[in-house]
Formats: structure tokens, C-alpha cells, sequence
């Protein structure tokens, strides 16, 4: 299974790494920023590093631009109260939620449930299952609306995603519609609707090319769970670096950075 190679179970040990600041920070160090993110993103190889890559770089372009500040780590081993205190805003950009620190993941649990943060995850944040010998999370898979991984589209598909409720502030920008080139497109056991607020779903007859592997008509991929006081997000798109080539894609990044970060 490509989103199970080796490399990730290493990426994902949760040894602290290195703390990377970003641009704002590091050139303006006595300049208090507009807000301040924290990256957590995996680091590995293929088509999901190359995501992060650009993810970051598209991160690093906009946040002097913007007066924020960013740090980025790879492993959640620096994750505590005190660490999570810095930030406005936490970008889960394909990072699992499992292999934490049990002191990371109850740190994270208070971030969320008392608000003290924004939170905005990618792609490998699906990953709701027991994977690389860890078992899932049961509060990952309660905050991402009950819900457990079940497939993937191995050989990618072009489709269009559907925003359902364009008066959210993460619609803004957006036309109704609009395709995403290549995704290899989760399914989870159910679909998470019941227990979250849907802003996009995808259009399951419009794979191209077709597949058997559909969640059978209700697929949401953009969503966010209002029963917690953090601001946040989950969308599912994020395999491959191309995506910052789509206007769409990138203006839905952006709205979820600010949106995250209460601005």
C-alpha cells in the first residue's frame, strides 16, 4: 500500500525533531507577528513529501507578505502544553494521527477541545485506522466525526469537488465546483456527516478514470466538526505537489491558514 512505505513508520516515531523556523520569524526575531502557525508534517519521499514541500514553500512565500510567523517540526516529540501555547494556529499538513507521544496527544486533545488554537489537517490526518502496528486514536477518530479508514484509490482519479455551504468563511473565493487533477481519494466506513458540518464533498461519478472504490454517493472531504471549541478543518486533498498549480486548491489553503488562525 504506497501510503505505507517503510520510511513512515521512521517519520513517524515521534522523536523531537529539530524546531525550523520560518522566514517571518527568523528575520524579524524582536517583531511580535499578526499570528503564529505551527507546521507538523511528516518527512519521507514520493508524491506526499513533494505536497509538503509545497505546502511549505507556498507557507513561507505568503507568511512575510502577511506578517506571520511559522516553525515547522517533523515528529510530535517537542508537543506539550507549553509548546502548543506559542501558536495560533496548528497545520497538520500530512501528518497521521497516530505514533504520538502520549504527552503530545493529550497536549493536542486540550488544544482542541478548549480552543486555545486553530487547527487545519491534510490527507495523511484521514488515516483513521491501525497502521505501521499502532492502533487509532479514539479521540482523533471522534474529532474527525466517528469515522474509520477503509480504502484508497491506488491508481488516482481526476474529479470535481462539490462546496456545499459557500457562506463559510473557507468557500470564500471559490466557485461552486471545481476539479482536482490527481488524488487517490479515501473512503472511510461511513460516511462523517452526521457529526460535522460539510463544506465540500466529491462527486463520486465524476472520477475519471471510474472506480469500483466509492463511498456510494455521500463522500464529504472538506469538513469541520463544530462540537469542539478550536476553530477547524480537515481536507482531504493533499498527495502531490501539483495542487498548488490549481488556483482553487490554493485559495482553499489560504482561507483555512487565516480562517485557523482567527483572522
Amino acid at each position: 500500500m504506497t501510503i505505507l512505505r517503510p520510511t513512515r513508520r521512521q517519520a513517524l516515531a515521534g522523536a523531537g525533531a529539530a524546531l525550523v523556523t520560518g522566514p517571518a520569524h527568523a528575520q524579524y526575531p524582536e517583531h511580535k507577528p499578526r499570528f503564529r502557525a505551527v507546521i507538523l508534517a511528516e518527512h519521507g519521499s514520493g508524491d506526499h513529501q513533494s505536497f509538503v514541500d509545497a505546502g511549505k514553500a507556498y507557507i513561507a512565500k505568503i507568511a512575510p507578505e502577511n506578517d506571520f510567523a511559522f516553525d515547522s517540526i517533523t515528529g510530535t516529540g517537542a508537543i506539550n502544553d507549553e509548546f502548543l501555547a506559542q501558536y495560533d494556529v496548528f497545520i497538520q499538513l500530512n501528518h497521521a494521527p497516530y505514533a504520538w507521544t502520549p504527552i503530545a496527544q493529550a497536549a493536542f486533545e486540550r488544544y482542541i477541545t478548549e480552543g486555545k488554537g486553530g487547527w487545519m489537517g491534510f490527507h495523511h490526518a484521514g488515516l483513521l485506522g491501525d497502521f505501521d502496528g499502532y492502533p487509532m486514536s479514539p479521540w482523533f477518530s471522534k474529532f474527525m466525526g466517528g469515522i474509520r479508514f477503509t480504502h484508497y484509490l491506488p491508481n488516482f482519479a481526476r474529479a470535481t469537488i462539490k462546496i456545499e455551504d459557500r457562506s463559510h468563511p473557507l468557500a470564500k473565493g471559490l466557485p461552486a465546483s471545481f476539479e482536482i487533477e490527481k488524488e487517490e481519494w479515501y473512503t472511510w466506513d461511513r460516511s462523517p456527516r452526521p457529526n460535522v458540518h460539510v463544506i465540500g464533498s466529491v462527486d463520486e461519478a465524476s472520477y475519471q478514470p471510474n472506480t469500483f472504490i466509492k463511498m456510494g454517493g455521500d463522500h464529504p472531504v472538506i469538513w469541520s466538526n463544530p462540537h469542539y471549541k478550536a476553530r477547524n478543518v480537515y481536507i482531504f486533498m493533499g498527495h502531490y505537489a501539483g495542487l498548488f498549480d490549481n488556483p482553487n486548491f490554493v485559495q482553499l489553503f489560504r482561507n483555512a491558514i487565516f480562517w485557523g488562525a482567527g483572522q
